[in-house]
């Protein structure tokens, strides 16, 4: 395949502007465990010139017109095709996802951004009479929709360009100034995004600034009362504590998963199969909406376990720039060991381990299959976000339903099934944000509501519902 080149240094963006200050962040190829490029980290001091130029930036913002907001957003798209290759590449070293994955992300970037260039003119209000009794006679409303003022964004490192997209094109669409903060491991896709936006003269100073930051130093994106808005994608700890420090501010969460999906007896075991072993392992199982708990009715488990387990073999794991890898590199050593720790206490308390389990080059975790898994054990309620998941039998769909819900989780859940009356019980009663029938829980289309309750955050992504709460409502009241 063609390798474009990455360069040895990249900056950050301080308001719409390239700097670089230091080259204080290494980011490692996951693969080789090499330092690939050294980023610009931002302090303190740089964080809160980027939070005043978002204040200055707030109202010329606000006043930029829907086309003039359109037209930047489609000189995104423009430009992320143009870059695609550079972008795929970029991801399959700072994140070690297999290439064909991180493709798939591109594509799905470019889509957000398209998304969000639609919306960006369609951000209609409501006239809503108010006579409803006498006292109101002769009196209607009007409601719009206005920018909230300035965003905070703190991103993943699993999905880097398109969940910082879910942040940023949204905030363009409404008209918001923002800061985002990159995740340390992954920052490249970010400050890419962050070098095609500057290109944008029609953005005013301060409407962005994209600011790679240690944990540490990165507290003003939480506590600063100038902010008005805290959008996190990560961990559930760490997101709740962020909340609970946020003030004032309006808070989303995108946070952890435990997904689960049922396998009913009625269901198209081949396409299930397909399905279900790429929702389990693609890009080594790092997503919040991975398939985890493999719920399979009993009629059909022995059948569906063979085959799970077969096709599960056949995995090829190895370098994310080889096209054949479908299994590549987890994050980072750290989260390989924590993983393969809760695979080896889950067969010591008794489960069976069907396939995988192995641990090599560090970060390198097989695609790995368990049955028989204790209630209590970590693997099985705790979120793996790796490549895990966990046989498990049920024989009547009462009961399949009440153990997708025992989760503390509830992102999405799947079921395949073709069964009309299930698939509306299961959307009354399964206590996650989706439920997706005949498919996975790891699907997801870029405009659709997207969100979690529970431990799994609060709020939703897809364009159209971020820029919602990205907004205030602005009611007129009018005497005639």
């Amino acid at each position: 395949m063609f390798l474009p080149k990455l360069k040895d240094t990249y900056p950050l963006y301080l308001n719409n502007k390239a700097e670089q200050p230091n080259t204080d962040l290494a980011v490692t190829d996951k693969f080789t465990g090499e330092v690939a490029f050294r980023v610009a980290l931002a302090d303190a001091e740089t964080i809160d010139k980027a939070i005043v130029g978002n204040v200055a930036a707030t109202e010329p913002m606000a006043r930029l017109a829907s086309y003039e907001k359109q037209d930047v957003l489609m000189h995104c798209v423009s430009r992320f095709k143009e870059r695609f290759d550079e972008l795929a590449y970029a991801l399959c070293v700072e994140a070690g996802k297999p290439i064909g994955d991180s493709e798939g992300e591109v594509t799905r970037l470019i889509d957000t951004f398209r998304i969000a260039a639609e919306e960006a003119v369609r951000n209609y209000g409501e006239v809503m009479p108010l006579d409803i009794s006498e006292r109101a006679k002769g009196y209607q409303s009007m409601w719009k929709r206005v920018p909230i003022g300035p965003c905070s964004f703190i991103s993943p490192f699993n999905f880097p360009l398109n969940l910082a997209a879910h942040k940023i094109a949204p905030a363009i669409a409404m008209g918001c100034p923002f800061i985002i903060k990159p995740a340390s491991k992954t920052p490249l896709g970010t400050i890419i995004i962050g070098e095609v936006l500057a290109e944008c003269d029609v953005l005013p100073e301060g409407a962005f600034s994209v600011l790679p930051a240690s944990r540490d130093g990165a507290d003003l994106f939480t506590t600063d009362e100038r902010l008005k808005l805290l959008s996190f994608t990560g961990s559930p700890a760490v997101g709740w504590a962020l909340k609970a420090r946020a003030g004032k501010k309006k808070v989303v969460l995108e946070l952890g998963g435990n997904a689960a999906v049922i396998v009913d007896h009625d269901a198209d075991l081949d396409d299930a199969l397909e399905r279900i072993v790429f929702g389990a392992f693609y890009q080594s199982g790092q997503s919040c909406i991975g398939v985890q708990r493999i719920i399979i009715h009993e009629d059909i488990y022995d059948r569906f376990r063979e085959m799970l387990v077969e096709k599960t073999k056949t995995l090829v794991a190895g370098d994310p720039k080889d096209r054949s890898t479908f299994i590549g590199p987890m994050i980072s050593e750290g989260e390989a060991t924590r993983l393969k720790g809760w695979i080896d206490e889950a067969v010591e308390g008794g489960a069976t381990l069907l396939c995988g389990g192995g641990l090599s080059n560090g970060n390198m975790l097989e695609a790995t299959l368990l049955e028989n898994v204790e209630k209590d054990a970590r693997a099985l309620n705790e979120e793996a976000f790796g490549p895990l998941a966990i046989l498990q039998k049920f024989s009547d769909f009462d009961g399949a339903l009440a153990e997708v819900n025992r989760s503390e989780f509830g992102l999405q859940a799947g079921i395949f099934t073709r069964d009309l009356f299930k698939m509306f019980d299961a959307w009354d009663r399964l206590e996650v944000g989706g439920v997706v029938i005949n498919d996975v829980p790891s699907y997801r289309v870029d405009n659709m509501p997207y969100g979690g309750v529970k431990d799994s955050g609060l709020g939703r992504e897809g364009i159209r519902f971020a820029m919602e709460d990205m907004s205030e409502i602005r009611n007129l009241v009018i005497r005639r």
